[in-house]
């Protein structure tokens, strides 16, 4: 099914093409959930002549081409190796089978170690031959700014409500999408999942609310949670915190459900520092961080209506007994 909130992009890029004025190196950059590794297997297909599909559409497949590398972290590593990136580098090099020139997608390019990201660098700034290097990245942050540079930049946004809801009922209908979509921060590919996890999600809220009004003990919620995906929970989190401070700048404690009551305890800036430390843990590598400590952390300082997240952007849940998070990995 086609991805219509992707028209305009596509347009653009076979507008571009026509005037053989395509980039060499691009970066796909947004929120998780909106089809950007859809958007790169469709710019890679075009480029190889793989099909001739006017917009890029769900689900996708990975195109198999003797002239396309598709390069992403192996299943036993927490990062895509400078090894990988050199064998993507020599096959770049080498004559095209097809005659259309090389094509090469690296998914999530923010996952590439320093020395896999420095070894791509020439290659970046001179593709060899008629080449085109697609990198998705869900969080351009972690990206060297060598890197970022050397890239034209595609920003893939997240659709209108309408947009989505619309097309997730034609993906699967019947379906009560509203919630799901808001639980994804409204990307409507990440909302698929948040409608499996939707019992999930519903008694994490719960626990949530019960541990800010202390009717719950931090400890026993974090040592729950932790039984889940820490991708899962730690976004899960940065989105209800996110909710909370557009409830405080906004002035309107009946945007939160939990109301006026936690509300009315925080500072408005400690919540923006608490969801700066939830997104430094979202960004590091699983495995590098003890999740049940972190988790420990952070629901201690919502338990306490945040009066001690340290401003100096340390996360709560690193500080926590020194650095337990870390060395208890």
């Amino acid at each position: 099914m086609e991805i219509p909130w992707q028209k305009d992009l596509a347009s653009t890029w076979l507008a571009a093409a026509d005037q053989h004025r395509l980039p060499h190196a691009v970066l796909l950059a947004g929120p998780p959930g909106v089809g950007k590794r859809a958007l790169a297997a469709w710019m890679v297909a075009r480029k190889l002549d793989l099909h001739r599909d006017p917009v890029p559409c769900y689900p996708f497949q990975r195109p198999q081409h003797p002239d396309l590398h598709w390069l992403s972290r192996p299943e036993d590593k927490t990062s895509i190796l400078i090894d990988q990136v050199r064998a993507l580098v020599h096959d770049l090099s080498l004559t095209s089978h097809s005659g259309r020139g090389k094509a090469a997608v690296i998914e999530p390019a923010h996952l590439m170690t320093n020395s896999a990201a420095n070894s791509l660098l020439k290659t970046l700034e001179e593709p060899p031959g008629d080449a085109l290097l697609v990198l998705v990245a869900d969080r351009i942050g972690r990206l060297p700014a060598t890197v970022f540079s050397r890239c034209q930049r595609i920003e893939v946004r997240v659709p209108a409500e309408q947009v989505s809801l619309e097309w997730l009922d034609r993906l699967q209908p019947g379906k009560s999408w509203a919630e799901p979509l808001r639980m994804a921060g409204h990307a409507p590919l990440a909302a698929l999942d948040a409608l499996d996890r939707l019992d999930a999600s519903t008694a994490m809220s719960r626990e949530f609310q019960a541990v800010a009004l202390g009717q719950q003990s931090p400890v026993e919620i974090a040592a729950k949670w932790s039984k889940s995906d820490a991708a899962f929970v730690l976004d899960w989190l940065a989105r209800q915190v996110q909710q909370v401070a557009r409830s405080l700048v906004g002035g309107d404690p009946t945007n939160y459900a939990a109301g006026n009551s936690v509300l009315q305890r925080m500072d408005r800036r400690n919540v923006f520092c608490y969801l700066d430390q939830i997104n430094r843990l979202r960004g590091q590598p699983q495995g590098s961080f003890n999740v049940t400590v972190a988790l420990e952390g952070l629901l201690i300082d919502w338990a306490t209506g945040l009066r001690h997240v340290d401003r100096d952007g340390t996360p709560a849940a690193l500080s926590l007994g020194s650095n337990r998070a870390i060395a208890g990995r």
